[in-house]
């Protein structure tokens, strides 16, 4: 099966072998000269299907057993990163959401609570907050700016936009009784910045990647946020942030 889509400003063609990558990106259908085509295979498949149960195993989860439609959407993602990279744009995991046409981006290990401080934030702002992606949003860097886009791989609940937006600044985001946030220096932040960010294999992505990196966090700010889930860590990040 074949669709063209267009996923941070770049056309893509997109050829599988399941139909579940296409439904699953059919807000991004698009026409159009295509930049670069990714096609998947049963061994990008079994290769999902055996790094699935790796991670399973190293966080002591039980393993699922995943359809290879499933399976499928996640190495068409990947193959998609890979490329991305020579456009200078990297996927990062964190939820984006944009106040006023500026994203604001919040990271953290999975099971923090970024889903639930964006949706506090769309609570606080009702029609003057967006969604831009809840999971895994890709980061272009381009000249001095630094740009958020929504991409279909928004996370469990579907939370995005198909749009770009200027980032603002990053916020590393932990629990805490007392809501507090304050700026950091990039390298305070690096240790968890490079575990959320997508590492491709071949080497010289990677130190592409790296380069990337560091030039975001040479152009926005970054902060340390503790929060409560209370509406009020709302106020608190945004004060700071904005």
């Amino acid at each position: 099966m074949t669709g063209t889509y267009k996923i941070a400003d770049k056309i893509i063609q997109i050829v599988s072998l399941f139909p579940d990558v296409h439904e699953y990106c059919k807000d991004y259908l698009c026409e159009g000269k295509v930049d670069f085509t990714v096609s998947t295979s049963e061994n990008d498949i079994d290769f999902e299907r055996k790094r699935s149960l790796s991670e399973a195993i190293a966080e002591n989860k039980m393993p699922l057993d995943h359809p290879a439609g499933y399976l499928e959407e996640l190495a068409v993602y990947r193959k998609i990163a890979e490329k991305m990279i020579g456009y200078d744009t990297f996927l990062f995991h964190g939820s984006a959401v944009s106040v006023d046409g500026k994203a604001y981006l919040f990271t953290a290990k999975s099971g923090t609570g970024k889903s639930t401080h964006t949706k506090l934030w769309r609570r606080h702002f009702g029609n003057r907050a967006v969604m831009v992606n809840d999971d895994k949003p890709l980061i272009k860097i381009s000249g001095d700016k630094v740009y958020v886009f929504g991409t279909p791989y928004n996370g469990k609940y579907r939370l995005g936009s198909n749009i770009c937006v200027p980032l603002r600044s990053v916020a590393l985001l932990g629990r805490s009784n007392e809501n507090h946030i304050e700026e950091i220096t990039a390298v305070q932040a690096y240790p968890l910045l490079l575990q959320q960010v997508y590492r491709p294999s071949d080497q010289m992505k990677m130190i592409k990647t790296l380069e990337l990196l560091k030039k975001m966090t040479e152009l926005i700010k970054l902060y340390s946020l503790g929060c409560n889930m209370e509406p009020e860590a709302v106020i608190i990040a945004y004060d700071a942030m904005k």
